[in-house]
């Protein structure tokens, strides 16, 4: 791993190898994505839909 300072930032430079791992590694902590019914899905694109028709 090495440091490289560019405009006075300091960034890291790793291998690609040990990048993958950590991005694989991030990616397991995340909680994965809800699934919703057909029902709770129309229900809340109507939500989303007259939040948008409020803003303009």
């Amino acid at each position: 791993m090495n440091t490289l300072n560019i405009e006075n930032k300091e960034y890291v430079v790793i291998p690609r190898k040990e990048y993958d791992d950590l991005r694989t590694k991030a990616a397991g902590k995340m909680a994965s994505a809800k699934k919703l019914t057909l029902a709770e899905g129309k229900k809340k694109a109507y939500k989303l839909i007259d939040k948008w028709a409020k803003g303009k």
